[in-house]
Formats: C-alpha cells, sequence, structure tokens
C-alpha cells in the first residue's frame, strides 16, 4: 500500500498542476491576429489583442511557432522624439483586461523564418504562460501598410 500511495500522490499532482494550466489557458483569448511582413521578408512583426476572461491575473512570457526560428516579445516607444525598440519580458493581463498589440507599441518580432511568408497565408504562434499551459493562435499574413 505504501508503494501505491507513493506512486499515486505525485500523479495526482501532477494531474492538478495540468488542470489548472489548462483552466488557466482557457481564460485567455486572442482576437485580431495578424501579422505584418517587411521588405526582404526575414523579419517580420505579429499584433494582436489579447482578453483575460478569467479572475486571476495571467503572464505571457514566451512566443513560439515552427515556422520561425525565433519570436520575441518587443516594444516600440518614442523616446525625445526617436522610436526605439527593445525587448518585453513579459505580457501581464488583469483579470477582466484586454492588452493590444499594435503597430508603434507592444508587438512580436518574429525572425528568420523557415520559408518566407506570403501574403494571405496563416502562421501557428504559440503564446507560453506563466505557471504553465500554453494558447496557439492563428496569424493572417498581412503586406507592409496593411491596417490592423
Amino acid at each position: 500500500m505504501h508503494r501505491l500511495r507513493n506512486r499515486l500522490i505525485p500523479a495526482c499532482l501532477a494531474s492538478l498542476v495540468c488542470a489548472a494550466a489548462i483552466a488557466q489557458a482557457s481564460t485567455l483569448s486572442a482576437s485580431d491576429v495578424w501579422i505584418r511582413v517587411t521588405p526582404g521578408n526575414d523579419v517580420a512583426a505579429a499584433y494582436l489583442t489579447l482578453h483575460n476572461g478569467g479572475t486571476q491575473p495571467l503572464v505571457v512570457t514566451a512566443v513560439s511557432s515552427p515556422r520561425l526560428a525565433m519570436a520575441m516579445i518587443h516594444e516600440t516607444r518614442l523616446v525625445n522624439g526617436q522610436s526605439t525598440m527593445r525587448a518585453h519580458e513579459e505580457l501581464s493581463i488583469a483579470p477582466g483586461e484586454t492588452l493590444r498589440l499594435a503597430p508603434g507599441g507592444l508587438h512580436v518580432m518574429l525572425h528568420q523564418t523557415s520559408r518566407p511568408l506570403a501574403i494571405g497565408e496563416v502562421v501557428p504562434l504559440t503564446l507560453q504562460l506563466k505557471g504553465g499551459g500554453s494558447l496557439t493562435v492563428t496569424a493572417r499574413v498581412r503586406a507592409l501598410g496593411a491596417g490592423g
């Protein structure tokens, strides 16, 4: 009986952690997900609107895609009249709040595509959440200058 209990307790704890991660991810939703391709097509930017429909804060810690070597959360700011871009570690979304990633502000930089992105193509992006869980969304590629 002792051996069975030693096996069941870790399995039950792992199940609880998985259930919490699934519940956390199910409270995050995304809309208006798109990618603006740039000339040369080796770097692009993704934009989306995130909504936390839950009762706990959610934190997006990373973004990935099978189509990209690297995706990083970035922020564009105007400093002393000059546009600057820097890495932004995490995206925090309070309960009931909406966070918009848009041109000229927060966005996801996409680097080293496995093949050139084509206008109209859809690209999967996976948002990793602090504490486990993830949300995979589909972004449609738009031309440079296409509005969002």
